[in-house]
């Protein structure tokens, strides 16, 4: 273990047994549609990936890249779309946006609604991880992997100061790290 983590929240069997799981669902779900993956760069490439592996549907899969964050770790209750999605055939479309970690709601909530806006068939949510604790809107995402409680967590995709992504697990980041 990282000599950074505190403990290891999710193992990678246990994110393993996670991603197997919401691909049945969405499996489930859209074996009908036209399933287009909308990953939210960086955080959720590694479950993306995962997931894409899983899936049995056929799936697109289109990058955003939205921030929401004013320091590493307060959300500004704002977001700033860097990366946009550019589709002629949106009213076609069945988006499924995938997210690593779903905290105040606020980033999901606004892109959902913005997807939505533009024209998109239908536009729901898959995380990974969920702190519904540290919720400050009215959201809950369509297809959620595990709730967590209210740590700081980094690994498979999530990040302090683009560190640590690369881990195979989720794991609790010690507070001495990020409140030097």
């Amino acid at each position: 273990m990282n000599k950074d983590i505190k403990t290891i929240l999710l193992s990678e069997k246990q994110i393993d047994d996670i991603v197997t799981r919401l691909a049945a669902d969405i499996d489930r779900d859209y074996a009908d549609k036209r399933l287009v993956l909308v990953s939210i760069l960086k955080g959720s490439v590694m479950f993306t990936a995962a997931l894409m592996g899983k899936i049995q549907t056929n799936a697109e899969i289109e990058f955003m890249k939205v921030s929401s964050y004013g320091s590493q770790t307060k959300s500004t209750g704002c977001i700033s779309v860097l990366l946009d999605l550019k589709r002629e055939d949106l009213a076609e479309l069945d988006l499924l946006i995938v997210e690593d970690i779903v905290d105040s709601g606020r980033t999901l909530n606004l892109l959902t609604g913005l997807l939505r806006e533009r024209g998109a068939k239908s536009v729901r949510t898959v995380t990974m991880l969920d702190k519904p604790e540290r919720r400050e809107v009215s959201f809950t995402p369509d297809y959620i992997g595990a709730e967590i409680p209210d740590e700081f967590v980094v690994g498979f995709g999530l990040d302090y100061d683009e560190k640590y992504r690369n881990l195979p697990y989720v794991g609790v980041l010690h507070p001495d790290v990020y409140t030097k």
